[in-house]
């Protein structure tokens, strides 16, 4: 997934994951993109501290489909 695709997808209210569905995607109060590991609460953000570069590689974002059961790797 593009950046642009990753915000649109968490802005449209669709639950985004890297590498696996212990990290999920969210948009906090200040309007900045982070990727939370669940288990523990840790955050980064989505993007390098310029907004140019991921955190991550393009094709480890993913979309969880409705009927997806996701388990997270600790």
């Amino acid at each position: 997934m593009t950046l642009e695709e990753i915000k649109a997808a968490v802005d449209a209210g669709n639950r985004v994951h890297w590498v696996n569905c212990g990290y999920v995607l969210t948009r906090d109060g200040l309007g900045q993109y982070l990727i939370t590991f669940t288990h523990n609460g840790s955050a980064i953000g989505l993007t390098s501290q310029d907004g140019t570069r991921l955190n991550g590689k393009p094709d480890e974002f993913f979309i969880e489909e409705s009927a997806e059961v996701c388990h997270a790797v600790f």
